[in-house]
């Protein structure tokens, strides 16, 4: 910087103490003006005033810092572009879920979701040398690690809910936005999705199951964790026994995680075979709840470090997280994922709450899960209306059943209604469909985890015939659903759908456009077993999920998992 400050406008030499000829003066240093002398007074030896050389000074300062800012902006732009280079992103849905987008508060906040995937794939050769499983190079790629991120509308707090690789669920019909290729519905593992239609398939078939609409995906591979758990510089996680998950005559694989009883800091390899440790933890279950220790130690380290602040944390944060990290396409920017961070960094430790779905051992294979519908019902219920899974916020206002049913959502007007005309306006002269124009296929779907309630189609369907939906027919069929839902074909059928929701009390986030059915369905769900008014109810309280859920708390630094006996040592 000195060089080329001298060939760029600096002082003339005399003011440096050097005379014309280049011989050094006898003293470096200028003398201070005489008495009297004023600031444009020349000093001995007619040097330039002292006024004027403060001037070149000054303007030789404002040039070098102009310089300076120019070239870091240039820097930074280019930075930036880097950055937006490393990223890579894929489509948000590739499957049909019929799940829309959730309604804003009075404030016009909305709630966060974000779908969050680790992929097994060994497609890459740092994955193959990290993961092992070499016969499985080219295999479709398996979401062994699905996790959804609640953020609440207000930004106070954030939930996670995990949901174990071996659970089976329906995964609806998706397409491979990549290749085109197209994959039947099927009830299958959950950690298939991944791999029939990508993580856009994945995030369908979680509307699918909780009804709960998911903004973005995030997904890391093997080789991404090692990256992102050395950018954060390690990760203390805590072990009642010494553990070592390694192949057993009984029982073939493991992570190769060892570690002494207590607690280690992890980064890198250490921290993948932590994350990926599942013998040595009893099972997928135990899996999840490390997990969510090294997530809640993470945020508690991130914090620590004031990584949300600290620009040269966020710069090696995110170097690390643009080259780990695949992202859905409409947060595919480095501004973008910034903007999310920034979002999450001032929720406190204690406002995070970190579970695991409910789930049954499936009776038809010991190794393999089932939902357990009516724990997974309660996280899910107070994840779409945002109700904190902590109680260490201030206290709400109580709420009536019906406003808890769809805060802030706009109520449609009943069908052959018109919109009110504004001051000045004629009225509309659109054509609207009355009720009694409007066919509804009424289907019984009590039998959802629980014995069927007989005659529910037909006694609905004459409630709605009562209120002048005359073409409303019982149907036959018995399609088990956990919630009553009501499910139309087409965008032009949205509004009669509303209308018929509308007429019954059911909330409108109950319904949905969906490719399964034909015309407007009705489906009464295993919540409306009987009686002919749909059933209002109060919101779960704060912090009010089952104990089944397994709930860790950000603040809880005493966490410690249990080893299962054999892989002690």
């Amino acid at each position: 910087m000195h060089s080329s400050v001298r060939g760029e406008g600096a002082p003339d030499k005399a003011a440096d103490g050097i005379s014309e000829g280049g011989k050094k003066k006898a003293s470096g240093t200028v003398p201070p003006p005489r008495k009297g002398e004023g600031d444009g007074a020349r000093p001995p030896g007619g040097g330039i005033p002292v006024r004027r050389r403060r001037r070149r000074v000054l303007f030789w300062v404002a040039s070098v810092l102009a310089f300076l800012i120019l070239g870091t902006s240039a820097a930074g732009y280019l930075y930036y572009r880097h950055l937006d280079g490393n990223i890579r992103s894929g489509q948000r849905l590739s499957g049909e879920s019929g799940v829309e987008k959730t309604h804003a508060n009075a404030k016009g906040q909305r709630p966060l979701n974000i779908l969050l995937i680790g992929s097994d794939s060994r497609n890459k050769p740092e994955n193959v040398e990290l993961g092992g499983s070499r016969d499985t190079v080219g295999n479709a790629p398996l979401a062994d690690v699905q996790m959804l991120l609640h953020v609440s509308a207000d930004r106070e707090n954030a939930s996670v809910v995990s949901i174990p690789r071996d659970t089976r669920v329906d995964i609806p019909e998706c397409t491979d936005p990549k290749t085109g290729e197209k994959f039947k519905k099927t009830y299958a593992m959950i950690n298939e999705s991944l791999g029939r239609g990508g993580p856009g398939c994945t995030l369908a078939t979680w509307e699918k199951l909780t009804n709960v609409y998911i903004d973005h995906w995030m997904m890391i591979d093997f080789s991404g964790v090692v990256k992102m758990a050395d950018a954060v510089g390690g990760v203390p996680v805590c072990v009642k026994d010494n553990v070592w998950d390694r192949p057993l005559p009984t029982s073939g694989g493991g992570s190769g995680l060892k570690l002494q009883k207590g607690t280690t800091r992890v980064k890198g390899e250490q921290a993948l075979q932590w994350l990926r440790t599942r013998h040595a933890f009893s099972s997928d279950l135990g899996r999840a709840q490390a997990q969510h220790m090294y997530m809640n130690s993470m945020m508690r380290e991130l914090k620590s470090q004031n990584a949300f602040t600290d620009v040269g944390r966020i710069t090696d944060l995110a170097e690390a997280a643009t080259k780990a990290l695949e992202v859905s396409e409409e947060i595919g920017s480095v501004k973008k994922l910034y903007n999310l961070a920034m979002q999450l960094k001032d929720v406190p430790t204690n406002r995070i709450t970190m579970t695991t779905m409910p789930t049954f051992q499936d009776p038809r294979d010991e190794d393999r899960l089932i939902v357990n519908p009516a724990d997974a019902d309660k996280l899910w219920t107070m994840l779409r209306k945002d109700i904190a899974f902590d109680k260490n916020g201030e206290p709400q206002a109580a709420q009536s059943p019906q406003a808890a049913q769809s805060p802030s959502a706009p109520q449609p007007a009943p069908a052959g209604s018109q919109p009110p005309a504004q001051p000045g306006q004629e009225p509309s002269k659109a054509p609207v469909t009355t009720p009694d124009k409007i066919a509804v296929n009424v289907v019984n779907g009590t039998a959802a985890g629980q014995p069927l309630a007989p005659h529910r189609a037909n006694a609905i369907a004459d409630v709605l015939v009562s209120k002048g939906f005359t073409g409303a027919k019982a149907d036959t069929a018995l399609t088990p659903e956990k919630t009553t839902v009501v499910r139309y074909p087409t965008p032009d059928l949205a509004d009669e759908a509303q209308s018929v929701a509308a007429s019954l009390g059911i909330p409108n986030t109950a319904v949905q456009q969906s490719a399964d059915v034909s015309k407007i369905t009705l489906i009464v769900g295993a919540d409306w077993r009987e009686g002919n008014a749909f059933p209002q109810q109060a919101p779960p309280a704060a912090g009010a999920i089952p104990d089944t859920a397994d709930a860790i708390n950000g603040s809880d630094t005493g966490a410690c998992m249990e080893v299962y006996k054999p892989y002690r040592w």
